[in-house]
């Protein structure tokens, strides 16, 4: 049976839970950016430290105390 529609509005909302940004998507976003920029940080100084040109360990441990 052969069907013609003239004309058709509808309006449709699809949702996905996993694409919605609630309270643990959000969290699980925050924790893994934090994560990263610790990880930079560190790296940082890491980098900052092998490159820093001082007079020694055991004068930069007499140093600190």
């Amino acid at each position: 049976m052969p069907i013609h529609i003239e004309n058709l509005t509808s309006t449709v909302h699809a949702v996905d839970e996993e694409s919605i940004l609630g309270p643990n998507t959000m969290q699980k976003i925050i924790s893994s950016v934090l994560a990263a920029l610790e990880e930079q940080e560190e790296h940082k100084a890491r980098v900052f430290s092998e490159q820093r040109i001082s007079n020694g360990v055991s004068y930069e441990l007499n140093r600190e105390s």
